[in-house]
């Protein structure tokens, strides 16, 4: 993999991670289509990029979280939400753990993915329906932890599905926004430090792919940023179209 490929795939995962479209769907369709193969380490990496755009926008209140947590604050509003981010992260964890084989499988599968594009579609088309006013609660934190753990699977959006069960459990839109992305800051970085296990780093090119970290977390930011403007609208389905369009084609492709 050239450097050039290296910050396509950056500037691909940085968009597609935040955007309520799938980002290993698309790298799945990317590399089916132009018969690439990401190495593993490069994968992890530039998911690890794309938390470093979740910690530059959201800095201030990650650290309130941590500064709550360290302190054993738990009656502040910021003690509360680092207890309901360790609650979100179970059933994340229990499902990634019991399905992993299984959603890695789809990977290779385009008609999985493209019916992972529609299901996302269909879920940004009904999310916002409902009326939200309240904060995300044990209950709501399960959901989110749950819907998290499911987006493992390609096609499936992590951002859309965490915040789109938010928006249905009733959770107020930007409330839910927030914690849908600090809760991905643990939840990646546990899951690269799960799959660092056996990879062979001395192979591995370190200027190509601090290029496509860079790029990831870059793009990343503006991605995010751009999320929350379309959140705060209220226009939350308009990607709901542009899953449908490249789920359909994904079928397209493995019928063909």
């Amino acid at each position: 993999m050239d450097i050039f490929q290296a910050v396509l795939l950056g500037v691909l995962q940085g968009i597609t991670e935040w955007l309520p479209v799938s980002s290993s769907g698309h790298l799945a369709v990317v590399q089916h289509l132009f018969g690439l193969e990401v190495p593993v380490l490069v994968d992890i990496m530039l998911h690890l990029g794309t938390v470093l755009a979740v910690i530059a926008v959201f800095r201030r209140d990650i650290l309130d979280i941590l500064k709550a947590f360290f302190r054993a604050d738990f009656r502040s509003e910021n003690g509360r939400l680092a207890l309901l981010i360790i609650a979100a992260l179970v059933p994340t964890a229990a499902i990634g753990f019991a399905f992993k084989n299984i959603f890695e499988a789809f990977f290779y599968n385009m008609m999985a993915i493209g019916t992972g594009f529609l299901i996302t579609g269909c879920f940004l088309f009904v999310c916002e329906r409902w009326p939200r006013k309240k904060s995300a609660g044990l209950k709501e934190a399960l959901l989110i932890g749950t819907a998290q753990g499911i987006a493992i699977a390609p096609g499936i959006s992590r951002s859309g599905a965490t915040i789109g069960i938010g928006l249905l459990a009733g959770v107020d839109k930007e409330k839910a926004a927030r914690f849908s992305f600090i809760l991905s800051v643990p939840a990646i970085i546990g899951a690269a430090l799960f799959d660092f296990n056996g990879i062979e780093l001395a192979s591995a090119d370190v200027l190509n792919v601090f290029a496509g970290v860079a790029a990831a977390a870059l793009v990343g930011v503006f991605a995010i940023k751009f999320l929350l403007g379309v959140i705060r609208q209220q226009r939350f389905r308009w990607f709901a179209v542009y899953c449908w369009i490249m789920g359909a084609a994904v079928l397209l492709m493995a019928a063909a």
